[in-house]
């Protein structure tokens, strides 16, 4: 039981310039193709970010409203404070003007 192959053609001038040309197409189409591509990643990316810009600023808001609650509490605690001086104040002067008597 024989195989018989033909003979590979031969390769001519004509052939591989048709080949060259094949792959110049080729790559060309890459070339398209990849611009392309990266033309609709980066309209993307500009949304997605335009996206995320409108959430930080929803994001300072939030911050704002918690820099005005902090501040009124530290009023808090400042008046606080001024109370239990005045009131240590008070104290001592009692205890002072007790032991005077």
């Amino acid at each position: 039981m024989a195989v018989m192959m033909t003979p590979r053609e031969k390769w001519t001038d004509e052939r591989l310039d048709d080949l060259n040309k094949k792959v110049d197409q080729g790559f060309a189409d890459l070339k398209t193709e990849t611009r392309e591509g990266f033309a609709r990643m980066e309209a993307n990316l500009d949304r997605r970010f335009d996206e995320i810009d409108r959430r930080f600023e929803e994001v300072d808001r939030r911050f704002e409203d918690v820099d005005g609650r902090l501040g009124r509490l530290e009023d808090g605690f400042f008046a606080l404070n001024r109370t239990l001086w005045g009131g240590g104040f008070v104290l001592v002067a009692a205890i002072i003007g007790s032991s005077a008597f």
